[in-house]
């Protein structure tokens, strides 16, 4: 068989992509130390091996049907139109779902970030905002957006396989950062710890966060 993969081949496309969303990585998680750095590279790799197998080569559904049986006329990049069948209207809310999930993901880490600097300024602890739902919003967008984009939307062997190890590596780079928080603030910061959560806030409270990324960013505007 020889295989004919819709929508591939586009390797200016996925160059793009690439140092679009290596640039907003980047400018919202600028690595200062060798955790960040470690963290930053996982990412980095993901973001690379998404999108050119998004645009470029779709190397997950090459290796399904060469060795898998998947075998079917007209084989499509993404991944949930050829395993599941369901082709192009499947393709469409997969990319949906996919985008509104990175969205939101980008609008928490980007306000995060906003406040974050707004404290780390005036000295202080970072509690209001976002920071008043989950002691991690940065870290809470970034999965989400990974997660909408790289498993929702675009789902590759290495995306879904380096998800897992993306949240592992921020758990533990944010056990790290909780560790310099107790140590500048005490007791203040575990009060602070014990109240809120690390990454995902409590049930009842996710539309909160959304609807508080928002108005935060409209704000800024």
């Amino acid at each position: 068989m020889k295989e004919h993969f819709a929508h591939s081949g586009a390797w200016g496309i996925a160059a793009i992509m690439i140092v679009v969303a290596s640039w907003l990585f980047y400018r919202y998680f600028a690595p200062k130390n060798w955790r960040e750095w470690a963290g930053a590279t996982v990412v980095q790799a993901f973001i690379i091996a998404l999108y050119a197998e998004m645009y470029g080569f779709p190397l997950t559904i090459y290796l399904l049907a060469r060795f898998f049986g998947l075998d079917r006329p007209n084989l499509n990049a993404n991944l949930w139109s050829s395993l599941l069948g369901v082709g192009e209207a499947g393709m469409l809310i997969s990319m949906l779902f996919g985008y509104a999930l990175l969205l939101v993901g980008i609008g928490l880490f980007i306000q995060g970030w906003r406040e974050l600097f707004r404290a780390h300024r005036e000295n202080r602890l970072a509690t209001t905002g976002l920071y008043a739902l989950v002691r991690h919003p940065q870290y809470t967008g970034l999965f989400i957006g990974l997660f909408g984009e790289g498993v929702v939307h675009w789902p590759t062997l290495f995306s879904v396989g380096l998800f897992p190890v993306i949240v592992l590596v921020y758990t533990l780079l944010a056990r790290s950062e909780e560790k310099r928080m107790l140590e500048q603030f005490g007791d203040a910061y575990r009060a602070y710890r014990s109240q809120v959560p690390m990454f995902f806030p409590r049930a009842g409270q996710w539309r909160q966060l959304v609807e508080r990324s928002n108005s935060e960013r409209d704000d800024q505007v």
